[in-house]
Order: C-alpha cells, then structure tokens, then sequence
C-alpha cells in the first residue's frame, strides 16, 4: 500500500448557500453546535446518520464524539458526493443535486498545527465515522494506515471492486468543534455560475481563498 502524500489536503462539502454564514462566522462548525442553532442555509448530510455521529466516539481521543467535530474527507468526489449526485436515497432529504455544492480544500498538516496550537482535538478515520463501528487514529504518523489507493481511486463500487476500496475512501479528518474559514485554501466549484455567486459572496471577505471550476471534483 502505497503512503500519504507529502502535502495531504483535506476537502469539505458544503451548499453554496451557506457559505455566506461560514464567512461571517470565520468557521465551520461540528454538528453539534449546528442542531442548537437556527438553519442558516441548505443541509446536505443524511439525518440518521448524522444522529449517529453525534453518538460515536473516538477510540483515539477519549470523550470525544465524532458529532463534536468538523469532517473532512482525504479527496474531493467523495462517496457522498455520489449519492447526492444520484439524489434517490431515501435518508437523503437534500434533492438538489451536486451543481450549488462547494468543495473546500485545506492543508492537513496546517490544519494539525493550528489544532495543536489552539487547544483542539483532532483525529482521522480509516473509514466512514458515521458507520456502526470503524478506527481512528490521532498521530501524524500513523496516516500510513490510510488506504491511500482507495481514497484516490476513482472506481469504488461495481463489479470486481474490492468492497474495501469504498470503506477506504471515505477516511475521514476531524476537528474538535469548529475549522477556521481562514485556512481554507481554496474552493472548488462545478460551473462558472456557482463560481460567480461565489465570487459575489467573497467580494468583501477578509479571507478570499482561490476559487476554481473543478469538474474533475465532481461526478
């Protein structure tokens, strides 16, 4: 099995229209924090399971669940990504497809080192945290343990795919509590339509990180 990168990257999804309350906020935050404050935008994620999460606990980091933290995934075209582009599964409320869906791209390790230096928790997954039982690891030096093939593979599901290639792909990075809008690298859109509303809603950020059309990020 092949190792991380030199420069792993992490990459959240998000609805366009909830980008305006990231910006005034400075920060993503948990799930957690979401339930107890009014809606501000489109949810994308799968109720039951972010049920679960809320639930979950973090082997690595004792006391902590996976719904106290922000997610993010190894690769852009996650899993999830798919089954919204499909828009049939029935826990899945959200219907409006991948175009108004955001790609936030950040630095893992940048992201580690401001977690250490500000007193959050941090971890990575093997596999889906939302799932009924998976590992968690928190050094840096155990990222060798991610499936890096699966979480860059771009065939994860079908006929003669190992089914660990789809467990794999779906590691996950989380943060305790929130993620700063501010080392946010970069955002990856599907049309030059959602790259102007984008560009609209950044216009007078403090924070402008790059915004590119990425039709590879997506299905």
């Amino acid at each position: 099995m092949s190792g991380p990168p030199a420069d792993p990257k992490i990459y959240h999804i998000i609805h366009v229209d909830r980008l305006a309350s990231v910006v005034s906020d400075g920060r993503l935050w948990c799930d957690e924090v979401m339930a107890e404050r009014e809606a501000q935008g489109t949810m994308i994620g799968m109720t039951d399971i972010k049920a679960r999460r809320l639930l979950n606990r973090l082997g690595s980091r004792p006391g902590l669940r996976v719904g106290q933290c922000v997610p993010f995934y190894f690769c852009p075209r996650a899993v999830m990504l798919f089954l919204i582009h499909r828009a049939n599964h029935p826990n899945l409320a959200y219907r409006g497809g991948q175009g108004p869906i955001l790609h936030f791209e950040a630095d893992l390790h940048t992201a580690v080192e401001w977690a250490e230096g500000n007193g959050k928790r941090w971890a990575f997954t093997l596999s889906n945290a939302g799932a009924a039982y998976f590992e968690d690891r928190c050094e840096i030096a155990r990222l060798v343990e991610v499936n890096w093939p699966a979480v860059h593979a771009s065939s994860w599901s079908g006929p003669g795919v190992d089914p660990f290639v789809k467990d794999g792909k779906q590691a996950e990075f989380l943060i305790e509590n929130s993620f700063p809008w501010k080392l946010v690298s970069r955002i990856g859109v599907r049309t030059p339509a959602v790259k102007a509303r984008v560009g609209q809603v950044l216009r007078d950020a403090a924070h402008r990180p790059m915004v590119e059309v990425r039709a590879d990020w997506y299905y």
